[in-house]
């Protein structure tokens, strides 16, 4: 499985001849490098609906006429607009493309921008990841919560992309108790450093988990790792 990096929360991940793409905020975000347009994907997986993890996924989605998987209410906002969408919800899973996909809890918002309003968008949701017997992780924005270790207990996590920007998501004191719980030796930090609010050192990050014996990979965007 190569799993690639276009900032934020952005994760591009191949395996087995299949590609999807996670939350994909790159037009938006000057620091991905990436244009929507050169994004070739199988599937769209959306942990929530705020403009920085939605972002070009109704783009990406009707050029590669390839389905979007968010929870129900943001999947039919996403057919609204014109793109193909499979709804889910907290705690399904469904396989599609080469991939098994399930949704965790995530302590979050989810909110939809229409002018001056925001709309309701269903529940945040975490994603568990799997092809070729391989598991990773994207929590999506979250704070720290119990029900990790659960997650950790019941998957062979081989890799989690914890947020850590802290204020609007679990810090790094927080998130190195989440990859612990999650049992996983493989961490991607994610959500830290695209605005001031979450400037955040991923390398003392990085140094907190490896006292624990867990690799950690701050990737810089369009940086690929293969596990």
């Amino acid at each position: 499985m190569d799993i690639t990096y276009f900032g934020h929360s952005c994760l591009y991940v191949e395996s087995e001849g299949k590609k999807v793409i996670i939350d994909p905020f790159l037009s938006g975000n000057p620091a991905s490098g990436v244009s929507p347009k050169d994004i070739e994907v199988d599937a769209v997986l959306l942990t929530h609906a705020h403009d920085d993890h939605f972002g070009d996924s109704i783009e990406i989605a009707m050029t590669n006429n390839c389905p979007i998987v968010a929870v129900f209410e943001l999947a039919m906002h996403c057919i609204r607009l014109g793109a193909r969408a499979h709804a889910m919800n907290i705690g399904g899973a469904h396989t599609m493309e080469g991939f098994r996909i399930k949704f965790t809890k995530a302590f979050h918002g989810s909110s939809l921008r229409e002018g001056d309003r925001y709309l309701y968008a269903g529940q945040p949701a975490g994603i568990l990841l799997t092809s070729g017997g391989t598991t990773i992780y994207h929590a999506g924005d979250t704070s720290l919560f119990g029900d990790m270790k659960l997650i950790g207990e019941m998957n062979d996590i081989a890799l989690a992309a914890l947020p850590i920007g802290d204020n609007y998501t679990m810090g790094p004191e927080d998130a190195v108790y989440a990859a612990q719980w999650l049992r996983t030796k493989r961490v991607i930090p994610l959500h830290y450093d695209t605005f001031p609010v979450i400037r955040q050192d991923a390398n003392r990050f990085a140094a907190m988990l490896g006292e624990r014996d867990i690799e950690c990979y701050p990737l810089k965007s369009k940086e690929t790792i293969t596990i």
